[in-house]
């Protein structure tokens, strides 16, 4: 019987030998090769704008005559002014559209699609999720139709009898904000409420049985069986509804344009119309930086809890 040797290969001159350093270190630069290009895309088209937007916010310009340096001049003026204060306001007003109102509609579906069997689960999945494909920019031209003084809103409002409901709603001073704020929730909880349902999916359907047979009705199952399970998912979708409310730009620019007069004027749109229509690019960066800063901090504190969990 032919006897194999055990013994380990002879070494390839000038090849690496198994177990050394050099061995060890190839998976990591490796991987710092595959994430190269997305690290070079991220540096050109976000890092490298950030930085030079920081740059600009210390110095007076209006992107044709010489620069001048002002130092931190820019900063104090954006955060004395009562006109960038309104806007922060209105931010936030937003910020409860997307972030509060968006998560209990989603909420809400997920929980009787979650605990119940729903046939078409699927098209009824993919049909709620429309909104959030449709461009934004599609979205608030049908919107603005939808809710003009002749639109389809105002219509059925006069053909029930609720004629005094009936109002310009994006040139009302009043309900210019909120109107903006329900459409991007129309938009928005179509994500909000698929990446809650994948939670849900996730969670034994053994709990809601035991739930059940405690004696458990469905809101009583549903804050002790689906809201402890989508739990970290609520966490990521606050930080994305967040980030969308404070840097909403696109549903502005179509439907309001900050108007009435400054009623829906918001921190990302004074930042677009100090730069192109006032033309003090400094003070349009260094709101640029706050408001960064505003979305880093806010998404700081709302993964702090969820982290020490």
């Amino acid at each position: 019987m032919a006897i194999t040797s055990t013994r380990p290969r002879a070494q390839t001159p000038g090849g690496p030998r198994p177990g050394s350093r050099k061995t060890r270190l190839v998976p990591r630069y490796v991987g710092y090769v595959y994430l190269a290009p997305a690290l070079v895309v991220f540096g050109l088209f976000l890092l490298a704008p950030f930085v030079h937007s920081v740059y600009l916010s210390f110095f007076s310009w209006d992107g044709i005559t010489p620069k001048k340096y002002v130092g931190l001049a820019n900063y104090r003026d954006a955060l004395g002014s009562s006109e960038v204060r309104g806007a922060f306001s209105h931010a936030v007003i937003l910020i409860g559209f997307y972030a509060g109102l968006t998560t209990a509609v989603a909420l809400i579906l997920v929980g009787i699609m979650g605990s119940t069997r729903v046939r078409g689960l699927v098209v009824l999945r993919t049909i709620l999720f429309l909104p959030y494909v449709i461009a934004p920019v599609v979205t608030g031209v049908a919107w603005r139709w939808l809710l003009s003084p002749d639109g389809p809103v105002n219509a059925v409002f006069r053909a029930l009898g609720l004629g005094r409901w009936a109002r310009p709603w994006l040139g009302d001073f009043t309900w210019a904000l909120p109107s903006v704020g329900l459409i991007g929730t129309w938009m928005l909880y179509g994500l909000v409420m698929v990446l809650l349902l994948a939670a849900v999916q996730r969670i034994p359907m053994d709990l809601y049985e035991a739930a059940r047979l405690d004696g458990a009705g469905p809101v009583r199952e549903f804050f002790a069986v689906t809201l402890p399970g989508v739990r970290q998912e609520v966490v990521v979708v606050l930080v994305l509804a967040v980030t969308a409310a404070l840097r909403n730009f696109d549903l502005i620019y179509v439907t309001t344009q900050g108007g009435p007069g400054t009623s829906t004027e918001v921190p990302s749109w004074m930042v677009y119309r100090q730069a192109f229509f006032v033309g003090t690019l400094g003070k349009a960066s260094a709101l640029g930086v706050l408001l960064t800063a505003l979305i880093m901090v806010l998404s700081l504190l709302i993964l702090r809890p969820w982290k020490r969990s």
